[in-house]
């Protein structure tokens, strides 16, 4: 089916056709019309499925119907979990609006960069506005944004703006915004809290889902890999110089992890740079440039670049450490084989990762045949499991977890 069958203006099929958008997603496919019939809309899909498109086509073919004269109000927010995501999500709509007769003036505001510009950009005229909630929160604190013309709210990646805090900063958002509006859920998953906090923003969505989470990986070859912690980088550059692989995207545990290993690459000569919260958003945005440009051809990150950015030609993901959760894992896989293209993904396992990875593959119904690189092969045995006190029914976050969410919450505001 053509995008034409959703009956959009001229200007944005024009667009959808210089930006080689052939034919609708699924889940695009179900959502825009929801949206142009003016439905709460609360959909699920896993990343790679087109859901900005789903949302940034039809808001922006019902905004362009009831643009007014005068000076621009926002008529819709959209709030995303991570700065980077904000950018993309912010020039989707530029893209997309680029030949309508009055172009939206869409501003992105995320941490890192001066309230103050933020503010006057919103003042002198703003449609559109898309944030970071934590940022979102400081900009509303200062009680000079006029929201009282908004007509679209808009969450996108929900589920991991949850893991953030989100809860607590949603009930200001609420009380800020008017009570009748369009709303828009998009998440990769629903659990009871996150379903808690949709009835709170709409009681009546209609739900819709692309459930087949397999068709997001389906042009992804998986790979596992046997080998030594100590092994691991090592390994990683034989693959990259014997299997010719081009731009890869390695995920690593944390931040110090991800600085050591690119000062070491760089040393054997590889074009390689970390990627996390710690950097300036400068410079956060200057080194995805260079990697989407080539410039860089090795990009060693934490988890903030797991979700929802689009950067093509990814050749290979690299699970360096494994993430804590199988849906992660889905997510950062989901970096390579876009848009129907190849990809692979590679996770390196040792002996303390092969219960965790049996699980991981257990929730994504996929069993991987475990490989052993000559040179490169696992040593030694896997430990004994020890047996530690039962957990306690009811018991707070560990220190650990209690840590990662504070360091998340830097990368996102």
């Amino acid at each position: 089916m053509p995008f034409s069958k959703f009956n959009l203006s001229k200007p944005l099929l024009k667009a959808l056709q210089k930006s080689a958008f052939k034919s609708p997603t699924s889940i695009q496919t179900k959502v825009i019309p929801l949206v142009l019939e003016g439905k709460d809309v609360m959909a699920k899909a896993q990343t790679g499925t087109g859901k900005s498109a789903s949302f940034v086509l039809p808001v922006l073919e019902m905004w362009s119907r009831k643009k007014g004269e005068g000076k621009a109000k926002i008529k819709v927010l959209v709030l995303a979990p991570t700065r980077e995501l904000t950018l993309q999500l912010s020039e989707a709509f530029r893209t997309f609006g680029a030949f309508l007769p009055q172009k939206p003036k869409v501003v992105a505001i995320i941490g890192g960069e001066k309230i103050g510009e933020q503010l006057y950009d919103i003042q002198q005229g703003c449609d559109i506005l898309v944030s970071t909630s934590g940022r979102f929160i400081d900009v509303l604190s200062k009680k000079q944004m006029n929201l009282s013309s908004l007509e679209f709210f808009i969450l996108d990646e929900a589920d991991k703006m949850l893991d953030l805090g989100f809860a607590e900063e949603l009930e200001l958002i609420l009380q800020a915004i008017p009570q009748k509006r369009q709303n828009l859920l998009f998440s990769a998953t629903y659990p009871p809290k996150m379903l808690s906090i949709a009835s709170k923003i709409t009681q009546t969505p209609v739900e819709t889902s692309v459930e087949d989470e397999e068709t997001t990986v389906s042009t992804i070859t998986q790979r596992a890999l046997l080998v030594n912690k100590e092994n691991r980088a090592p390994l990683l550059r034989h693959l990259i110089k014997e299997e010719k692989l081009e731009q890869v995207l390695v995920f690593m545990a944390n931040k110090r992890a991800a600085d050591n290993i690119a000062v070491k690459f760089r040393k054997h000569g590889f074009k390689a740079e970390a990627f996390h919260g710690d950097f300036t958003q400068e410079d956060r945005t200057a080194i995805l440039d260079d990697f989407k440009s080539k410039k860089i051809h090795i990009l060693f990150s934490t988890d903030l670049l797991s979700r929802g950015l689009h950067i093509e030609d990814i050749s290979c993901v690299i699970n360096f450490d494994l993430p804590r959760s199988p849906a992660d894992y889905i997510h950062r896989i989901g970096r390579t084989g876009r848009a129907g293209k190849s990809g692979m993904s590679i996770a390196f396992i040792g002996h303390e990762e092969s219960a965790h990875f049996a699980l991981i593959e257990k929730r994504s119904d996929k069993k991987l045949q475990r490989e052993q690189i000559e040179g490169f092969e696992l040593q030694g045995e896997e430990p004994k499991k020890v047996k530690g006190p039962q957990p306690v029914k009811g018991k707070g976050k560990s220190k650990k977890d209690k840590l990662r969410e504070k360091e998340a919450l830097k990368e996102t505001k």
